[in-house]
């Protein structure tokens, strides 16, 4: 009888003391959320294709840190003596696809303007193709059709378009150039001042702890940053050093990362190639 008698004690006991983990797991739960900063500001990463040495890298520390960014193709020389839009490249893009990063054309032979013509045309510079290095005049179709050579070649690699974004080699824009991506449907995406990591610029002059300043410093809400899978000129590499500090201490200040199909100037372009 006295064991009968307990039972329906033990039972509120336990009920009580279940009641109070629970409530204790919600205020753990809470705490947990409250503990994760709020996003005070976004920044678009975007990579251009270059040499390919620190390729992988970048592509580890996007996935460590679960961002996505933006990148921009080209079909350049490597380090490893192929191009970057050569099959032996497919699954790298493919897992940057799966990744969920976003990409966009930087022409495929890295075409730069020289200059515009009277009539419309724009004598134009190939870096790599048959006609490297050349001074050649295209028109806006022309200039279109090369823009469209990258899209062809990366569904090719990976089974999807690219984004409707383009960026001219060096940045080098000239009206008759921006008419021609526009005609193409492609947005033209440069980069903001305090978003040029620095990455081609001789380490003998600017050294990598005070370009990695520079950016931490000036970068704000919206800022566009830019850097690239590998260049060949710079001796000391800006990626090795630079890209985990660059990611966490923008991350401590509260910035949140996203692909340009966020950006308020691209975002309403990319979801009507979408649709």
């Amino acid at each position: 009888m006295a064991i009968t008698a307990a039972l329906p004690v033990l039972a509120v006991a336990v009920g009580a003391s279940i009641s109070l983990l629970l409530s204790a797991d919600a205020i753990s739960a809470t705490s947990a959320t409250t503990l994760v900063p709020a996003c005070k500001g976004k920044i678009y990463l975007t990579f251009d294709t270059g040499s390919q040495s620190q390729a992988e890298l970048i592509a580890t520390s996007l996935r460590r840190h679960q961002i996505k960014a933006t990148f921009f193709l080209a079909n350049e020389k490597t380090v490893n003596g192929d191009y970057s839009l050569d099959p032996a490249w497919g699954a790298y893009w493919k897992q940057l696809v799966a990744d969920g990063h976003a990409f966009g054309t930087h022409t495929f032979d890295h075409v730069y303007a020289v200059k515009d013509l009277a009539d419309g045309r724009i004598t134009v510079k190939p870096q790599f193709g048959a006609q490297a290095g050349q001074h050649i005049v295209w028109t806006a179709q022309q200039y279109c059709n090369e823009l469209k050579r990258v899209d062809q070649r990366f569904e090719q690699l990976t089974g999807r378009k690219l984004d409707p974004f383009w960026r001219a080699p060096g940045g080098k824009l000239t009206p008759n150039l921006l008419k021609a991506g526009q005609a193409c449907a492609y947005a033209h995406v440069g980069w903001d001042p305090a978003g040029f990591s620095g990455d081609e610029l001789p380490s003998e002059k600017w050294s990598n702890p005070v370009l990695l300043q520079r950016v931490l410093g000036q970068l704000k809400d919206g800022d566009i940053f830019m850097a690239h899978l590998g260049i060949w000129s710079r001796k000391q590499a800006w990626m090795p050093e630079n890209l985990e500090p660059l990611i966490s201490g923008l991350e401590q200040k509260g910035f949140c990362f996203a692909t340009l199909r966020e950006h308020p100037l691209y975002r309403l372009k990319s979801a009507n190639q979408t649709n």
